[in-house]
């Protein structure tokens, strides 16, 4: 469910709404009773920095344990013949082009995305009070509930460039004064424990899924936060693009070279990226 807080928020959430139905999806706009009966313990009172105005909801949507499935797929892997080799250092490539017996090394290829910082949080242990995903990007803020009772939270990306994968005690305030804006029964939760990791996002928010200038070099990046949602998509073209040297018409738009032709992805409000 992602919050909307004021009437540009509305506006957004409406045209998003009406963009997924007219695509198959079954999501719905909630008025904000409607956001609590969906979340009892949400604060929809008008006394409040952003009281809420409405919401999306996708009522089929659920929490997929990333863990869970990332190990899932190493098992498939396995069971194929593929070697996967954990925890090794990468010093060097050797490159066999097509049609050719002898070797060659790759030319550099830049960076195509920005890096930056992540954080997420989690809380003490508590009952089930916290039925589904709550998200707002103006108070910038989610929240869920594991099913073991621990609060999962974090919000955007940190506003700079770096590799740190380390947080900083502002951005976990400002976290945490959101969460209990929106919920103030956690006014009380006991933080348990933070960590960082680093996300790469294009300039457009969009990924890139795409051939390269140097033969048989492919790269898929630059899903910001989204990329574990767009997994079986981005699996399929890629794999596609690998194998016919030429992208599927899926991924096409998705192309490195539109950063210098100009052709970006105009739906940054729908990238599925929480910045």
């Amino acid at each position: 469910m992602n919050i909307a807080h004021t009437m540009q928020d509305v506006r957004e959430s409406r045209r998003r709404v009406n963009a997924n139905v007219l695509n198959g999806v079954d999501a719905e706009y909630l008025d904000p009773q409607q956001v609590k009966e969906v979340c009892p313990i949400i604060n929809i009172e008008d006394d409040i920095r952003y009281p809420v105005m409405g919401a999306t909801y996708q009522p089929r949507a659920g929490i997929a344990k990333h863990d869970h499935v990332a190990w899932a797929f190493a098992r498939k892997c396995d069971e194929m013949g593929v070697d996967i080799i954990q925890n090794c250092e990468v010093t060097g490539s050797r490159w066999r082009p097509r049609h050719s017996l002898g070797a060659r090394r790759p030319r550099r290829l830049p960076p195509p995305d920005p890096v930056a910082p992540l954080q997420a949080l989690v809380s003490e242990l508590f009952e089930p009070v916290h039925p589904t995903v709550v998200m707002s990007n103006h108070v910038h803020v989610y929240v869920s509930q594991a099913h073991k009772g621990e609060l999962v939270m974090g919000a955007g990306i940190d506003p700079y460039v770096g590799y740190g994968q380390r947080g900083g005690f502002h951005v976990i305030e400002e976290q945490m004064a959101a969460a209990v804006e929106l919920f103030p029964i956690f006014s009380r939760a006991h933080l348990l424990r933070t960590w960082g990791g680093i996300v790469d996002t294009t300039f457009d928010a969009s990924p890139i899924v795409s051939k390269t200038p140097i033969d048989q070099l492919y790269v898929n990046c630059g899903w910001g936060t989204g990329g574990f949602k767009g997994t079986p998509g981005a699996g399929l073209t890629f794999a596609h693009t690998i194998a016919h040297d030429e992208p599927h018409p899926l991924n096409a738009p998705f192309a490195l070279d539109r950063f210098e032709t100009g052709h970006l992805i105009d739906e940054h409000g729908a990238a599925a990226v929480a910045h």
